[in-house]
């Protein structure tokens, strides 16, 4: 599945994409695209500076923007792995933060659940404020694959929407779509508005709509 990161035994970069977001765009990154084009000075080091955020997307939801416009620059913060924050039985929806109600999680819970029964994609969420956060521990409660979305809700940076994508959903969903979801879902202005509850909800519902569209040249191409 999807985004880059690093855990405590790193896998290989092509394995997963981090979306985060930068300072300048208010967030997130994109997906990786194996290519036998050759790359710039400027693109491997961008590969190389992105291997060592990963781990801040489980940490804090605090990695370095990597988004289509260029690299943006997050306070560096330490890693979290706060395995005592996690619930004692299994959920798909982690909120230490209090943004959502009891009948918001059971909903986006029930989604969820239908989401993988319908398409085999993983979709986790995380609500948080760090360094609140059970961190690095989501890895392996979630037992996070290729199959796997980690969606951390985390207004540290203004923009709540953080994703961290395996390797196989990043194959079917385009790079562009969790930009353009961030940029919908995630800006301050929406969720001060709104609420974080209603921007968490709509995202998930967007990324439910994407998942379940067939893969072609213009599936996801609309922010549900």
């Amino acid at each position: 599945m999807a985004m880059a990161m690093l855990f405590l035994n790193p896998p290989p970069l092509s394995q997963c994409r981090s979306f985060s977001p930068s300072i300048s765009n208010r967030h997130f990154s994109t997906r990786a695209i194996s290519s036998p084009m050759k790359t710039s000075g400027a693109e491997n080091w961008v590969s190389r500076f992105r291997s060592k955020s990963l781990s801040l997307v489980f940490s804090g939801a605090l990695a370095l923007g990597l988004s289509l416009s260029g690299v943006g620059f997050a306070e560096a913060k330490v890693g979290v792995n706060k395995p005592e924050l996690l619930p004692k039985e299994f959920t798909t929806v982690i909120d230490v933060a209090g943004f959502l109600s009891n009948g918001q999680e059971r909903r986006l819970a029930k989604e969820i659940d239908d989401l993988e029964k319908d398409t085999g994609f993983k979709l986790r969420v995380l609500a948080q404020n760090y360094p609140v956060t059970p961190g690095l521990a989501i890895k392996d409660f979630w037992q996070v694959d290729d199959s796997t979305i980690v969606f951390v809700a985390d207004p540290t940076f203004g923009n709540i929407l953080n994703f961290n994508v395996g390797a196989t959903v990043d194959l079917d969903v385009p790079r562009s779509f969790w930009n353009r979801l961030a940029g919908k879902y995630g800006n301050m202005f929406y969720w001060k508005e709104k609420g974080e509850d209603a921007s968490i909800e709509a995202a998930v519902m967007a990324i439910s709509s994407c998942l379940r569209e067939p893969v072609g040249p213009n599936n996801c191409a609309e922010i549900q």
